[in-house]
């Protein structure tokens, strides 16, 4: 079983719809004991970090994440991988769940540096993704395939832990990995038949 994590932000039910095409076994919760016999987590998320971050600590759920983490996959999807960082630089700055060494940073100053102050912010639409690093995450795709952007800040000073980046002016983590965490700055759930392929490696893990 799969379970969505419901703390309050996110498009649960396309996310939901897709696991359940692929004939997997999901529930949309917040209940910790149901985190606690899912065989794998999903944290789902859009909007802003410290907004989320807030709502998933009101749920009393972080301790929770961080202790399953350790013995099942996790996946953070877009402003859900966000989370997963230390540091968050979004109108503020925020302390993550600490999963991914790095921080989250605003994109459009990058741009500038980069000489493209004419790329739209955020980021919205198809991106080509360029695998560094091999991993069962990636068993049903190649590298190249396009997945669906929606966001203005992006992880940044993680390479390590970065498996595949986009390029937008700048190499965008667009998959990331810590122990058995992993986080998607693009949305699944939303990429096509990539998307669930994706979903799928993930079910398997």
């Amino acid at each position: 079983m799969i379970a969505i994590v419901d703390y309050g932000v996110g498009n649960l039910f396309s996310l939901r719809s897709s696991l359940e095409t692929l004939g997997l076994d999901v529930v949309v919760t917040a209940d910790p004991d149901k985190l606690c016999a899912a065989d794998r987590i999903i944290l789902p998320g859009v909007g802003a970090f410290g907004d989320a971050i807030q709502k998933l600590q009101a749920t009393g759920l972080v301790p929770v994440l961080q202790t399953e983490a350790e013995t099942k996959p996790l996946l953070g999807i877009c402003l859900g991988m966000q989370l997963l960082f230390q540091t968050s630089y979004e109108f503020g700055q925020w302390q993550g769940l600490g999963f991914v060494p790095g921080a989250v940073c605003p994109l459009q100053p990058d741009l500038e540096a980069a000489g493209r102050a004419e790329l739209k912010v955020p980021q919205i639409g198809w991106n080509a993704l360029q695998i560094l690093q091999n991993d069962p995450i990636f068993k049903y795709v190649k590298n190249g395939e396009y997945v669906y952007y929606v966001h203005s800040f992006y992880g940044k000073h993680c390479a390590a832990n970065t498996l595949a980046v986009s390029e937008y002016a700048v190499p965008v983590p667009g998959v990331v990995k810590a122990g058995r965490v992993y986080g998607m700055q693009f949305h699944p759930e939303k990429s096509g038949d990539t998307g669930l392929r994706l979903l799928k490696a993930f079910a398997e893990l």
